[in-house]
């Protein structure tokens, strides 16, 4: 998929030529904005069928904060794909390293997570992404997200 190709929105079936993740690790079902080598926002529809939620917490369903910013991490490596015009199986991007993480709202089923991911600076084989999370138009998560690339 290269950048004259990315036709909006971008669906799971897509994503998931581009991300390793599967059920129940997948955390972003859609792309609904993109700029490439810039900017992305995903979309992560929360429900209460997420495998988490049992235990997470009986009675008091809440999406735990560190897959808040695992989604966010997702989307910023969609957006390095989708950008390289890469069609992954290739390459693969790991989580190095997360700073200033600020959680300022629960997540909850029924909310639509938005994943407002920018490209901070790219580092050799790494990426910095600036992150943020959203729901309803309201901040409910933020973080900076170093992601390195390595071959498959």
């Amino acid at each position: 998929m290269t950048e004259t190709e990315v036709k909006l929105p971008i669906d799971v079936v897509a994503i998931q030529k581009l991300l390793p993740h599967r059920y129940p690790f997948l955390l972003v079902d859609k792309v609904v904005e993109f700029e490439a080598h810039k900017r992305i926002v995903g979309i992560k529809n929360v429900t209460i069928n997420e495998p988490f939620f049992q235990g997470h917490f009986p009675g008091h369903p809440v999406m735990p904060g560190v897959l808040v910013i695992e989604a966010l991490a997702q989307a910023g490596g969609v957006l390095t794909q989708i950008s390289r015009g890469l069609c992954g199986g290739d390459r693969l991007f790991y989580l190095v390293k997360v700073d200033n993480v600020r959680f300022s709202r629960m997540v909850v089923p029924g909310d639509v997570l938005e994943l407002h991911v920018e490209i901070k600076r790219v580092i050799r084989n790494m990426t910095l992404y600036t992150c943020v999370a959203k729901v309803a138009g309201n901040e409910v998560a933020s973080a900076e997200v170093l992601c390195a690339e390595t071959p498959a």
